[in-house]
C-alpha cells in the first residue's frame, strides 16, 4: 500500500455477531462505515476486541475481504497474528500477505512465557516471512512478556518491524523509546485511558478501544492534540474517561459492545467462553454508558483540523 503511515487512530475493530453466533457482516459493515467517516487512519482486524481466538480462518479471512472491500484502499488494513507457535505465526503472516492485508499487528508468542531470546527469535521470523510492515504489541500487563529497549534495539534489522503498540501503561516508555531509537520506531498508544497524555509526549496514534462505540469523539481527540487544541481535547477526554474505563477490564468485549448497542453500532452478542454482563455488573456498566450518553459531547469541529 502506498503511503502506509503508522500513525492516527487505528481502531481495534469489534467482530459482529447475531442472536445465533454467526458473523453478522451487514452489522460489521455499519460499524466500518461509522468509523470511516469519522476520519480513522486504519482498521486492525482480529484483536482481543475482535475475539479473533473465537474466530475460524474462513470467518478472519471474510472479515479481511469485506474490510478491505469497504475501504477501497484508502487506509490501512491490519491483521492481528497472536499463535502460540512459530510456524503458525509465520504462516500466517505469509496468508495475510497473500490476502491482501496492508499490516501487521505482532503479539509474542501466547501461553508461553518465552525468553527475551526466544521473544526475538519469534518476532524475527514472522518479520522475515513477510514485507507487510508490523506493529508490535507490547503488553506485559496481559500477555506477561515486556519488549524491553534492548529486544527493540535487536529487532531494529528488520526494517518491516517498524512501530509499537505501547500498551505497558508506563507513559515514560514513550520518552524512552523516541530517546534511544528516534524515529526508527512509530508509536501508537494501546490504552485508552491514557491515550491523551501518550500522544501529548509524543506518539504518533492510538489504536483505540471504546473508538468501536464512539468514533467521532476519539478521532477528536487525537486531531486536537495534533493541532495543539489542548483545551479541547481535554474537555473531550474528561467526558470521555468513565466510558475509556470500560476497556482496562477483562470484560472489555462485553463492556464495548454494550456501547455500541447504545449508540447503534452494534450488536451486543459475545462469543463464548465469553457471556453476556448480568446483576450488578450489568447495572454498573449501563449506568456510566447512560451517563455518558448524557452528557456527550456536541458539534465537534475536529474535521476542521484535518
Amino acid at each position: 500500500m502506498k503511503n502506509f503511515k503508522w500513525e492516527g487512530v487505528m481502531p481495534a475493530i469489534t467482530t459482529q455477531f447475531d442472536i445465533h453466533g454467526n458473523l453478522d457482516l451487514a452489522a460489521f459493515k455499519n460499524n466500518l462505515a461509522h468509523q470511516i467517516h469519522a476520519g480513522v487512519h486504519g482498521i486492525i482486524l482480529g484483536g482481543t476486541l475482535g475475539e479473533a481466538s473465537t474466530l475460524t480462518a474462513e470467518e478472519k479471512q471474510q472479515l479481511l475481504t469485506t474490510t478491505l472491500d469497504e475501504v477501497k484502499g484508502k487506509i490501512p488494513v491490519i491483521m492481528n497474528i497472536a499463535e502460540q507457535s512459530t510456524a503458525d505465526a509465520v504462516r500466517l503472516a505469509k496468508q495475510a500477505t497473500s490476502e491482501g492485508a496492508n499490516g501487521l499487528m505482532l503479539l509474542p508468542p501466547m501461553r508461553y512465557k518465552a525468553t527475551d531470546d526466544e521473544t526475538v527469535a519469534y518476532f524475527s521470523a514472522v518479520a522475515s516471512a513477510t514485507a507487510l510492515p508490523i506493529m508490535i504489541y507490547n503488553n506485559p500487563v496481559d500477555y506477561k512478556i515486556e519488549v524491553t529497549l534492548e529486544m527493540f534495539a535487536a529487532l531494529e534489522q528488520h526494517k518491516n518491524i517498524n512501530a509499537v503498540k505501547e500498551s505497558t501503561r508506563d507513559v515514560t516508555n514513550v520518552t524512552r523509546m523516541i530517546n534511544r531509537f528516534g524515529d526508527r520506531f512509530q508509536i501508537l498508544c494501546g490504552v485508552d485511558t491514557i491515550a491523551m497524555e501518550t500522544l501529548l509526549m509524543g506518539a504518533h496514534g492510538w489504536v483505540a478501544g471504546l473508538v468501536d462505540a464512539f468514533p467521532e469523539e476519539t478521532v477528536a481527540i487525537y486531531t486536537y492534540c495534533k493541532a495543539g487544541e489542548i483545551e479541547k481535547a481535554r474537555t473531550v477526554f474528561r467526558w470521555f474517561l468513565p466510558l475509556l474505563e470500560l476497556d482496562i477490564s477483562p470484560q472489555l468485549v462485553q463492556n464495548i459492545k454494550l456501547c455500541e448497542v447504545a449508540t447503534g453500532l452494534g450488536t451486543g452478542y459475545v462469543r463464548p467462553p465469553r457471556l453476556p454482563l448480568h446483576g450488578a455488573e450489568l447495572n454498573r456498566v449501563q449506568s456510566i454508558i447512560k451517563t455518558g450518553l448524557a452528557s456527550r459531547p456536541q458539534n465537534l469541529d475536529y474535521k476542521k483540523y484535518v
